[in-house]
């Protein structure tokens, strides 16, 4: 039973520190941001908004996704944020 329960305890030990690895592996300094919004919103005909919310969760997260868009699940907080309505406030 106890060694159960060690087991337990470095599979979830385990899981958390591979979490922080995966999120931490996406981590910018703030001035990569604005580079990385610059090609974020090069696709967009909306590029000042785009740019405007793009920088702001790029401080708050300091990771933006790859591309131009999508692939938002490589940045957690990123793809977390939320407005009010409950759409996504980052591009």
């Amino acid at each position: 039973m106890a060694a159960r329960k060690a087991l337990l305890i470095l599979s979830l030990l385990f899981l958390v520190a591979s979490f922080d690895i995966v999120e931490g592996y996406n981590r910018l300094r703030p001035g990569d941001c604005k580079p990385r919004c610059s090609y974020r919103c090069s696709a967009t005909s909306h590029r000042k908004p785009c740019m405007f919310f793009c920088q702001k969760c790029c401080a708050k997260c300091l990771c933006v996704p790859p591309g131009t868009y999508g692939n938002k699940q490589t940045c957690p907080c990123y793809n977390r944020w939320k407005t009010q309505q409950g759409t996504p406030k980052c591009p």
